[in-house]
């Protein structure tokens, strides 16, 4: 099949990779426009153009980089490669419905959790927030509504106890290939499922700020931990101490009490109160300083805190 590739994140990065040492024919790449990243605010190409520079692009593929998808240039640019599929993963942008009628066959989208459960933009860092225990990867086809179109195939993977949203990340994308590979033997033998969704059963998790990651210590423990794991890395769990932003890696729980956001010492840890129980910090990274343990931070800061 003919098949062109949207996506920008690395979680799409497998998946492109695959797709290239298929037998389907990457005819084109759309992704974000290059952009500044980190402190040097460098200008660094999306994950996924780093693929194709490190690859070779496939002969003839263009790499689209539109700061909009919707522009009328690059709509008939796409429609110039005439595909059979149009596969998105975490691009970033809504596609209007001129880009969702050019494919002959099908607009798939990779989505990170069991459809209809998390539609919207952090599906992973909201399950680990909630507790779920199962999420996986949806091959939907795509419609104008925010991850409503009908399903073509799941593949679950669990929760781990210990996972952060970096980790869960990162088993996803693993799974996204192979999803997508049958996803596109279905529909080349005419047999895809085409399932649609419970809206009933819908939840939403919206696009994530840094601000997002303060921590609430009015919460109990139990859901503060969940919160530092699945925004790790991004946005971050962070917390203020001696009026300075402290980043939270991880947390365990503990049986203490006290008033929410008291710091409670305890043989050498950085303690600090819940609303319900209290959590022991493991890594932390004061602003401006080095990622280290709450023990060595401790030990640092104990004539301020």
């Amino acid at each position: 099949m003919r098949i062109v590739f949207i996506g920008t994140g690395e979680i799409g990065v497998p998946t492109l990779e695959a797709l290239l040492k298929s037998e389907h024919d990457v005819v084109g790449v759309v992704t974000q426009p290059d952009k500044p990243v980190g402190r040097t605010q460098q200008i660094e190409p999306p994950p996924i153009k780093k693929v194709l520079i490190g690859r070779g692009r496939p002969p003839g593929a263009p790499i689209l980089q539109p700061p909009r998808i919707k522009d009328p240039n690059t709509i008939e640019e796409i429609r110039a490669q005439t595909p059979d599929v149009i596969v998105v993963i975490a691009y970033g942008q809504i596609l209007p419905r001129d880009v969702l009628e050019i494919p002959k066959i099908a607009c798939l989208n990779l989505h990170a959790s069991l459809l209809p459960r998390w539609r919207g933009a952090a599906p992973i860092q909201a399950a680990i927030a909630v507790g779920d225990q199962r999420t996986g990867i949806t091959v939907m086809y795509m419609d104008e509504g925010l991850d409503t179109g009908d399903i073509l195939l799941q593949r679950p993977g669990d929760i781990l106890p210990d996972d952060t949203g970096g980790a869960l990340h990162d088993r996803l994308a693993q799974i996204a290939p192979e999803a997508l590979l049958e996803s596109l033997r279905l529909l080349a033998m005419g047999i895809a499922p085409r399932t649609p969704q419970d809206n009933t059963l819908a939840t939403y998790a919206p696009k994530l700020k840094r601000e997002h990651g303060k921590i609430n210590w009015s919460e109990s423990a139990e859901v503060i931990e969940r919160k530092i794991r699945g925004f790790n890395p991004w946005p971050g769990a962070f917390t203020q101490i001696g009026g300075q932003n402290l980043k939270v890696f991880s947390a365990t729980l503990v049986d203490l009490s006290g008033q929410p956001g008291e710091i409670l010492r305890s043989q050498g840890r950085l303690v600090i109160a819940a609303g319900k129980g209290a959590l022991s910090l493991g890594d932390v990274q004061l602003e401006g300083k080095r990622r280290m343990s709450a023990a060595e931070f401790l030990r640092g800061h104990a004539t301020k805190l």
